[in-house]
């Protein structure tokens, strides 16, 4: 991940488009009888057709190769701030946009001393009117804070006509781990207030996949009541480089491209002096038992297809109902472009999902 105006994992809902995806072979020997143990393959490198499996709308975003860097980031806390303004304010303003296309209301709240935002379709069915699913944005728990936050949500109030609480949680420079699931959880105590929990779904994709299994873990240490469903799309659910996709996946995916850089630099900012595999940060080393039916998203592409893969069967080895959806050809929640009808087959399906498994 590079700078913000050339990085991917900045603006995940930005490709410009090319003709071509070039996957740069990592060629590593194996010595025998020093400190690498693990067996290792040497591919040649390939040139990776666009899919005719999918819209035309989705083989424009498929199609462009990763333009990010795989660079050191070191920056100062103002630089970080900088380079969240730059990523933040086009995407506030596309979620502005979008909002009005759909038809959906955005109104500020504060909640439990938390930002945040009450996303409504124009329209909700009576069989939806007592649920309330709650959000937490994506953005490598750096970026896309205030109205930039709002994106998945706006989608999410429109295909599932339910109204959305999208919690503008505290992120680094300023507010490291835990801070985020600190401002999750007390908005979360404040919400169940005033609606059974079996009524109220949490969900959020990539940074937000991964704090949504996080809160859930929390929420059993407080033995607290937990959701009645949860949706964790393509989850940042470990964050060091552990899973295979994060190398076999290494510049196929042209959101993220690679863990190293600019990514890398986030989760070393978010974790502070945390080691990185603690559970409440990367969720996929926590104990996942007796969380709500989970449904969880990625793309055949996408750096955090593992990470998705490894908490699907987690889940399932834990005894909980956990669905799994792949998407032909996508990269990092490529499924977030509106203006392709993957998303709407997307949430869609999310929406029957919540339908199944909440209460009214």
């Amino acid at each position: 991940m590079g700078s913000p105006e050339r990085s991917f994992a900045i603006h995940p809902h930005r490709v410009v488009a090319r003709f071509s995806v070039l996957l740069f072979a990592v060629s590593i020997t194996a010595t025998i009888g020093t400190a690498q143990t693990t067996p290792v393959r040497t591919i040649p490198a390939r040139t990776l057709p666009t899919p005719t499996t999918v819209s035309p709308e989705m083989q424009k975003l498929i199609a462009p190769a990763w333009d990010g860097s795989t660079a050191t980031v070191t920056r100062t806390s103002e630089q970080w701030k900088a380079s969240i303004r730059q990523a933040d304010e086009p995407e506030a303003k596309e979620s502005e946009s979008l909002a009005t296309q759909l038809h959906v209301s955005v109104r500020e709240e504060t909640i439990a001393g938390v930002h945040v935002y009450r996303v409504k379709p124009e329209s909700i069915p009576e069989e939806n009117r007592n649920r309330l699913l709650v959000h937490v944005h994506g953005g490598g728990y750096v970026y896309f804070s205030g109205m930039a936050a709002t994106r998945e949500g706006i989608l999410m109030a429109h295909y599932a006509q339910t109204e959305v609480l999208s919690i503008d949680y505290r992120m680094p420079p300023d507010f490291p781990f835990p801070v985020a699931i600190d401002d999750a959880v007390a908005v979360w105590k404040e919400v169940i207030k005033h609606h059974t929990p079996r009524n109220v779904a949490l969900f959020g994709t990539s940074a937000g996949g991964g704090l949504t299994l996080a809160v859930v873990i929390r929420l059993k240490d407080l033995s607290l009541p937990l959701p009645g469903a949860l949706m964790a799309g393509t989850p940042w659910s470990d964050l060091t480089k552990t899973g295979d996709t994060y190398f076999t996946n290494e510049f196929v995916d042209n959101v993220l491209g690679s863990l190293d850089g600019s990514l890398e630099a986030a989760a070393k900012l978010y974790a502070g002096t945390h080691d990185r595999k603690e559970p409440l940060i990367s969720p996929v080393y926590g104990d996942l038992s007796g969380f709500p039916p989970t449904i969880l998203l990625s793309g055949t592409r996408d750096l955090f297809l593992s990470n998705t893969v490894r908490v699907h069967q987690k889940l399932l080895q834990s005894g909980v109902h956990a669905d799994l959806l792949v998407f032909e050809g996508q990269s990092h929640a490529q499924y977030l472009e509106h203006d392709a009808p993957e998303c709407a087959i997307a949430f869609g399906e999310v929406a029957h999902f919540f339908d199944r498994h909440l209460d009214r």
